[in-house]
């Protein structure tokens, strides 16, 4: 591959040649494939096919896939194809129409959902106002914690300050040589 050369001021365009790299054939091959005037007007297209197989091959492939889709001949539909959809329609027409079940049934099953979509955000919405609502009215208390009896008895225990303070007697006060009975 030939490096770009930066036109200088004074140059002319058209002596400028681009080389063009594969990335750019592949981009450009549709045109190449279906318009002639185009392919005809860029030779460092034609230059770059002369030089690279693979992209010379698959614009071969390409073409010979046109080819052949130009050569196929869609098949004629059967001479009763009208009257099959005839009949068919004449039955459905003559079929007991459905029910509301039924009719809801198949826009949910058929539907894309895009009806139900302001009706689903709704629906959250109000829940979701019932819900947080709920719980900052106070319809829906917290629950209460229950502590076990060791814990409630440490918590009564902290709460009494008179205990405490016999506790703290009876362990500063200074031991008797006899064991002397409190008198009551």
């Amino acid at each position: 591959m030939r490096d770009r050369k930066a036109p200088q001021k004074g140059d002319d365009m058209r002596d400028t040649k681009l080389t063009i790299d594969c990335k750019t054939c592949r981009k450009r091959m549709a045109e190449l494939l279906l318009d002639d005037a185009f392919a005809d007007g860029r030779p460092e297209f034609a230059e770059h096919m002369r030089g690279c197989a693979e992209c010379a091959a698959e614009l071969a492939e390409l073409r010979a896939t046109f080819a052949l889709l130009d050569s196929w001949a869609a098949p004629e539909p059967t001479p009763y194809f009208d009257a099959k959809v005839r009949v068919g329609l004449r039955e459905e027409q003559a079929a007991a129409p459905e029910g509301l079940w039924e009719r809801m049934r198949s826009f949910w099953i058929f539907s894309t959902g895009r009806a139900m979509r302001p009706l689903t955000v709704g629906a959250l919405a109000v829940a979701m106002l019932a819900g947080g609502g709920g719980v900052l009215m106070g319809i829906y208390p917290r629950p209460a914690t229950v502590a076990s009896p060791a814990v409630n008895d440490l918590r009564i225990l902290d709460r009494n300050a008179q205990a405490l303070q016999q506790m703290d007697q009876l362990l500063d006060a200074p031991a008797d040589e006899g064991t002397a009975q409190p008198t009551t």
